[in-house]
Order: structure tokens, then sequence, then C-alpha cells
């Protein structure tokens, strides 16, 4: 990288957040000097946040309508309806990075994948641990492979080494290696890569019965298969009931946001666990490994790499994961606070959005324009909405002086404002009562008092929409335009 490069590239790490800053210095500082002004922007901004949300609404009811009606289906038996391509010479290649779990965790993930419903003879499975974890990680390998071996085609266990150039310790590194490793294996075996399907799964992920047989249906019957990669929903549900209800609500609302998503797929970017071509993944030489966002940045990789030739199809089934419930409240909390700062620090895209520009002259720039700005608007959003809406809001009431209060906008603002909260509370409500209807089964030991408490926790939400929203987006995109040692690492979720 040139000096000159170095310096557009430190340009647009600061532009997130210094747009982040300046929002919400102004709304103070319109709020003091012209607080009409500010009483008026924001009661346009609530009505257009007011309008979206029930928009947002509209797609989660389309999403979980798509999801129930596709449960249905008996996708194993409809594989056989695919009269151009022999689905069963296709191999999953299924990836599991793991860094200090437990066996007792990794055991119930290899106990879930041979529950599913697809031949496991087709699965070929990669542990990829760390050389900072080695000798415990050889030891679970071990027995996993020794209890699960007969079960898949293969079974592949990497170790990561520590302190290989050009990288930084995390998921995304650990998998660049083992995708590595694996395709030498792989070339050995003379698989071809376009029969190879592969997944990247959190260590915690349980799939759906039926994920494997659906993801291979719909990645059969897709115009360009290995130009897309593939989104499952992501519930956060393995130990829903005994989380705490601030912990339940914040992985709630993951789940919702990426569930509007499916149904918005020009917006639908690659999370946490996802499914893709091999051949495109050995195309762009695997994960980025000087990263911590891989899972979202795979997925630009690919759409650089084919000029914009590359999509993501949602996957109307689920995989469930882990909250970050630890038994403790005060470790859950922080722990679901630097979660949500890790997300947030999908902002790196935004650097590498902009320094890729002009590398990709032949991808359409309105396909970059959108990307750019979708990506650029949540993150904004994300940060600055919340806050916007339930504190700066009321801000210019307070600060303004007599002659401003005893306006008629002023003295009617503070009605309209709740009656528009009060509008919003509908959608809150059909998005409470939808968490309940998603819940996994009840463990025996749960009462079913706990149902209530279920819709009755979701009156947190506009509370964790800032300290575990606003906040931590705030945090990583200060973080970024700062650079140097307060740029973010790759932080592991402990996994209960």
């Amino acid at each position: 990288m040139t000096a000159k490069e170095k310096i557009l590239n430190r340009c647009y790490e600061i532009l997130p957040g210094l747009m982040v800053w300046v929002t919400l210095i102004g709304a103070v500082v319109i709020s003091i000097f012209k607080p009409l002004w500010a009483i008026t922007f924001i009661i346009i901004f609530d009505v257009f946040w007011l309008v979206r949300a029930y928009y947002l609404v509209t797609h989660l009811l389309t999403s979980w309508a798509r999801f129930k009606r596709d449960g249905k289906i008996h996708w194993l038996s409809k594989l056989n309806e695919i009269k151009d391509k022999d689905w069963q010479s296709y191999y999953h290649l299924i990836f599991l990075p793991t860094f200090r779990e437990s066996l007792e965790i990794i055991n119930e993930t290899f106990k879930n994948l041979i529950a599913t419903d697809y031949p496991h003879k087709k699965f070929i499975i990669v542990l990829a641990g760390e050389e900072r974890d080695k000798k415990n990680f050889l030891k679970i390998a071990k027995k996993l492979k020794d209890r699960y071996k007969h079960y898949f085609f293969k079974i592949i266990i990497t170790v990561h080494p520590v302190n290989l150039p050009d990288e930084i310790p995390g998921k995304g590194s650990n998998l660049n290696y083992a995708g590595h490793q694996t395709l030498k294996i792989i070339n050995k075996l003379r698989l071809p890569h376009e029969k190879i399907i592969t997944s990247t799964f959190d260590i915690d992920t349980v799939v759906d019965q039926q994920y494997f047989s659906y993801l291979t249906y719909k990645y059969l019957t897709h115009p360009k298969p290995e130009r897309s990669s593939f989104q499952p929903l992501a519930f956060y549900h393995n130990n829903i009931w005994e989380s705490d209800p601030i912990t339940r609500v914040v992985a709630n609302s993951t789940t919702f946001w990426l569930m509007t998503d499916l149904s918005r797929r020009e917006r639908l970017f690659t999370f946490s666990s996802h499914s893709m071509s091999f051949k495109a993944l050995v195309d762009v030489d695997f994960w980025q490994k000087d990263i911590v966002s891989e899972d979202s940045r795979i997925f630009l990789q690919c759409l650089f790499r084919y000029n914009g030739d590359y999509r993501v199809t949602p996957l109307f089934i689920s995989v469930s994961m882990n909250t970050v419930h630890m038994g403790n409240f005060w470790k859950s909390l922080s722990n679901q606070y630097k979660q949500m700062r890790r997300w947030a620090w999908g902002i790196e895209h935004i650097p590498y959005f902009l320094s890729n520009f002009k590398n990709y002259p032949k991808m359409p720039f309105n396909k970059k324009r959108y990307h750019f700005i979708n990506q650029l608007e949540g993150s904004f959003s994300w940060a600055t909405a919340p806050l916007l809406i339930l504190i700066l809001g009321r801000l210019p009431l307070f600060l303004a002086d007599k002659t401003v209060q005893s306006t008629v906008l002023a003295q009617n603002t503070p009605f309209i404002l709740e009656t528009l909260m009060n509008v919003a509370l509908i959608g809150l409500i059909i998005t409470a009562v939808l968490s309940t209807c998603i819940l996994p089964q009840k463990p025996k030991k749960i009462t079913w008092f706990h149902y209530p408490v279920m819709l009755l926790q979701w009156i947190l939400f506009p509370l964790t929409t800032i300290i575990f929203g606003s906040i931590p987006a705030i945090d990583s995109q200060t973080r970024l335009m700062i650079g140097g040692k307060a740029k973010l690492g790759f932080w592991v979720t402990e996994k209960k």
C-alpha cells in the first residue's frame, strides 16, 4: 500500500465515526440554539422510523410465513424430483472453528450433525483448532474423531499456528488456515470443487434436521449456485430458557433483524453460520485472515471477485446457537456488550468497500453504490437512531426557553411523540408474540410461568436498543476512527 493509499484508507476509517459524532453533537447544539428546528426534525424523524418499523414488521411476518411453509416440506424427497442433477454426487464440507470450547459443547454439535436426515457419508467435517490451545484441543479432537469417524466420509483436524504473517488471531485466520489445509486433502481425494457445498458454523451451531437436504435442494435448483452464498435463519435458542430477560431480548432482536433481511434479499449479507460453493471459496483464497468480521466479509470478497455477479440466497430454515448467558447475570451482560461490539465492528467493511471501488472497474457502479450505502446507512442508523428517538427527541423541550415552550408546536410535541410511541407499541407487541412462537420446547424444569415473562420482557426493548445497540456501535465506530491500538481484535464469545 502506497503512502497515498494509506492516507485515503485512514480517511475511510474516520468517515463512519465522524458522521455519528457530528450527528449526535449537532443534535445537542441545535436543541440548544434552534430548539424549534430540533423539535420539527425529531417529529419528522420519528414518523419516518415509525413507517420504517411497520415496513420491517411486514417483512418479518413474511419471512415467518415462509419459514413455517418450508418447514412442512420433506426436502430429502424433493431432491429426488431433480431430474438433471444427481444430488447424491455432492458433498457437504462443514467447517467448525473452535477455541477453548469444552468436549461437551463440541460433542453436542457432532450429535446434532448425525441427527440430520441427509446421508452422513457425504459429510466432510473440518474441526479447526488453535495452537494456543493445542494440548486441550487435540485431546478433544481425538475423542471426537474416534467416536464419530464411522459416521462421516472424513473428519479433518487442523491446528492453526500462532504468529503467522499478515494475520490477526481469531476465527478468520483460523478458517483461512483450515481452508488451505483442507484444499490439499480435497485435491488428493480428487473431489471436484463444484461438487462440494461448504458450510461454516460456529462451534455451538445446532442445525435443523432438514438443513442439509434443504440447502442441497436450494443449491441444485439455483440458476448460479457457485455465485451465491446461502443464509439461514439464526436463532439463539440453545440455552434461551436458562438465559436472563435482557440477554433474551437482545438475542431475539438479532434474530428478527436477520429475519427481516431474508425477505429483502437485495440487502442480505452473510452472517454467522452460512453456506456457499467450495469453488467460490477457493477462487477468493478463503476467508481474510486479518479482519474480525470474516462471516460478512466473505460475501464482499466474492461480490468484488465476480464483478458484482454474486448474491446471498435466503434459506427459510433455522440454525440455532447459544446466547451469551454464562450463569452469572453481570458476566452475561458484559459478554453481551462485547458480542454486540464485535458485530458492530463490521464497520471495517466501509474502508474495504471504498478502497476496492477503483480496483474492480468491470463491476457496475450502481451495484457498488447500493451495497456501500446499504452498509453505511445500516451502521449509521444502528449507532444513532435509538438515541435520537428515545433520548435526544426530548432534549429540545427541556432546553427551550419560555418563548419557544409557549408555541403551539412545542406544547403539542409531547402528545405527538406519545401518540407515535403508542402506535409503535403495536409493532412491538407483534414482535413479542412472535418471539414466543419461535421458542424451542420448554424443558421440564421450566414452569409455565415463564411464558408470560417471555412476553413482558419486551418492555426492556427500548433500554436494550441503547445499551446493547447504539452504545457498542458508537464504541466500534469511534475505535475505528481513532485507529491504532484502539482497533478491536477478535473476541471469542464464551460458551456454556
